[in-house]
């Protein structure tokens, strides 16, 4: 298996991708903007701002607006104003604070006392030994990683199979089936094999994605081998001891949950409203610029014109480029539009 490793350093944000065979299976991002309290990974002094019985947890205030969720283990006894020392075991999404393990009591205000992981240290979990490539390249990466997690499903002509993953409130909903072709076969060996190649897939997609939760995958026909299936199901998802698997039902569906861990990547890029966020905009603005630059160092000077409030953000970020980078507020832009100049 040939792995591939990309780090794209750009002023106001870090990303960083993982692709296997040429699919891209991790998209890292990490904003200066971001709330360090809420990383994964991170560690923090906390203050029990309310206890919840009902939730079996406590909710903890991280000197940050939101606060953080501390489910309770076992015989755990916590009051309110106690002070805890926390770490962020799966990042904020859909409105809700992160998710916290209790580590031990806690001395004075709620604060930071150690940052997650950077991207660069994730890489070097994730990809081992492996050298990350940098510059153009990786900032190509990046947009192709994005550009293909957007994506609902995939059709794969060598087997038949037709895949689509979807996430509502409640699961992820994983369909396969097989689509009709040349050279398509529809019998149980034909199965098998599209089965075992959707799980892979999907596996990947729902990394890509960052997704996690409750996940129902509709397999190919009914009465499969249990314990091939559940073999496959294992090899394609890891040997992550957080996975729990159960068994393929009477309708051919396998269940399993997937644990929480890092905030989905459309929340990330998105709003509430669905739509790209505006400081999301400006760092593609900066993005798009740096890539410019380091595309053609022959270029004296480049200049992107963009929405005005996109430049407001921007234009700091912009400013670390160097003198060669330069940005324009043009009224007439349409968000997320913005044209080049050179020279």
């Amino acid at each position: 298996m040939s792995v591939e490793v990309f780090l794209d350093d750009t002023p106001g944000e870090v990303r960083g991708v993982v692709a296997r065979d040429g699919r891209f299976e991790h998209l890292l991002i990490q904003r200066e903007d971001g709330v360090a309290e809420h990383r994964l990974g991170a560690r923090c002094v906390g203050r029990i701002a309310e206890v919840h019985p009902g939730l079996k947890g406590a909710f903890v205030d991280l000197g940050q607006i939101m606060h953080g969720f501390l489910p309770f283990r076992g015989q755990d006894r916590l009051t309110v104003g106690q002070k805890v020392e926390v770490e962020v075991s799966a990042e904020p999404r859909e409105g809700k604070g992160p998710t916290l393990r209790l580590i031990g009591a806690g001395e004075g205000a709620p604060r930071l006392l150690t940052a997650g992981p950077t991207v660069i240290e994730t890489l070097a979990r994730l990809a081992p030994d492996v050298t990350p490539v940098t510059g153009a390249a990786a900032i190509q990466a990046s947009w192709d990683a994005e550009e293909e997690a957007g994506w609902p499903g995939e059709l794969f002509p060598d087997t038949g199979l037709d895949l689509i993953v979807q996430r509502t409130r409640a699961l992820i909903a994983v369909d396969l089936d097989l689509a009709p072709g040349p050279g398509v076969a529809f019998g149980a060996a034909a199965r098998t094999r599209a089965n075992r190649q959707g799980l892979h897939a999907a596996a990947r997609m729902i990394r890509l994605k960052r997704w996690g939760g409750l996940t129902a995958i509709d397999l190919i026909g009914t009465g499969e081998d249990g314990e091939v299936v559940m073999a496959a199901a294992k090899q394609a998802f890891g040997a992550d001891p957080d996975v729990v698997f159960g068994p393929v039902n009477r309708f051919g569906v396998l269940q399993l949950a997937l644990p929480w861990r890092l905030t989905p990547l459309e929340e990330v890029l998105n709003g509430p409203d669905r739509r790209r966020r505006p400081e999301q905009r400006a760092q593609d603005v900066v993005r798009s610029l740096r890539h410019s630059l380091i595309s053609d160092t022959t270029i004296p000077r480049i200049t992107l014109r963009c929405a005005p409030d996109e430049a407001v953000l921007a234009a700091p970020l912009v400013a670390r480029l160097g003198p060669r980078a330069h940005l324009i507020p043009d009224p007439a832009a349409a968000p997320g539009a913005f044209t080049r100049e050179e020279g």
